[in-house]
């Protein structure tokens, strides 16, 4: 996919995948059916789900660093501060974190956009949190969110996935 297509189809992601409502108790479910997959994945992923800035949950994987609680943490910022997801600031900032920091007028040590978080949107109320995940490359980062919230809020996963990248 071209970085303009790849940039539709995430906003259309992001419009598709919102919440009628997100208590303590979907996070929870959400973030126990990721971790669960993530295993059944063999994927080395530290996952957080956040609303504003209150981690609600957390899990760091087998194979996991410290790094990836900090690009967690970067990327789960830059979706509060910008309210859409990562991998969509990283396609329009053509990847380059030191654009992206130059562009928003941001601290690269602060934010990140590599693709791996995506917002949590409440229909009716609009950006509540993140969905983060760090460990693995960062388009795949971003499909796993993807394809979990898909199962999770029972959209089509295949309608709305990213196509290969262009190389």
């Amino acid at each position: 996919m071209t970085v303009a297509s790849d940039i539709e189809q995430i906003k259309r992601q992001e419009q598709t995948l919102r919440f009628k409502s997100c208590s303590e108790q979907d996070v929870w479910d959400l973030g126990c059916q990721m971790r669960e997959a993530a295993i059944e994945q063999n994927l080395a992923l530290v996952i957080d789900i956040s609303i504003g800035d209150r981690q609600l949950f957390y899990s760091a994987l087998p194979g996991t660093s410290a790094d990836n609680a900090h690009w967690v943490r970067r990327k789960a910022n830059s979706v509060r501060r910008f309210e859409k997801s990562t991998y969509r600031l990283n396609r329009e900032t053509d990847g380059s974190n030191k654009t992206f920091g130059a562009v928003s007028g941001i601290d690269i040590l602060q934010f990140a956009n590599h693709g791996g978080s995506f917002p949590i949107h409440i229909i009716g109320t609009g950006v509540v949190g993140a969905i983060t995940v760090s460990g693995i490359p960062q388009r795949e980062d971003h499909g796993f969110v993807v394809e979990q919230l898909c199962q999770f809020l029972k959209f089509d996963h295949s309608a709305l996935k990213l196509g290969p990248e262009d190389k």
